[in-house]
């Protein structure tokens, strides 16, 4: 069980790529904002790439690696949807009334049940493990 003196140290090198990971993003944002379809479409690979070296770099924390992955599918989902508008194609149904737009989902409830499943099940049976939370 973790006490309030434990520390969770990050190698500044490791901080710089996270700090650098949230500029990308942002950028990406922005740029499906303001629809500027390369720099959105470009940002998609630094952001993602990063976010996987992040969830590598933390996998021997359970809580850290969830959360990273969570983030993974998160950013994919987000940059599926942003995708679809640039190429006009968010609107098309698929079945029924899903859209392209709703395929994002997929990835969005990946990643719930990834955190769900972090909560709900493990964490409550492995409380002696070292946890961020």
């Amino acid at each position: 069980m973790s006490n309030k003196n434990d520390f969770y140290n990050i190698p500044i090198s490791y901080r710089k790529m996270e700090n650098l990971h949230i500029v990308f993003w942002l950028f990406k944002d922005i740029a499906w904002c303001m629809f500027w379809k390369p720099l959105g479409i470009a940002m998609i690979i630094p952001t993602l790439a990063i976010s996987i070296i992040i969830a590598w770099r933390t996998r021997q924390i359970f809580s850290e690696l969830c959360h990273n992955v969570a983030i993974t599918v998160w950013i994919s989902a987000n940059s599926f949807w942003m995708c679809s508008e640039f190429f006009g194609v968010d609107n098309i149904v698929v079945f029924n009334t899903i859209t392209v737009k709703h395929l994002a989902m997929i990835p969005f409830v990946t990643g719930v049940l990834i955190l769900a499943y972090y909560y709900l099940i493990y964490k409550p049976k492995h409380q002696e493990e070292p946890s961020t939370l």
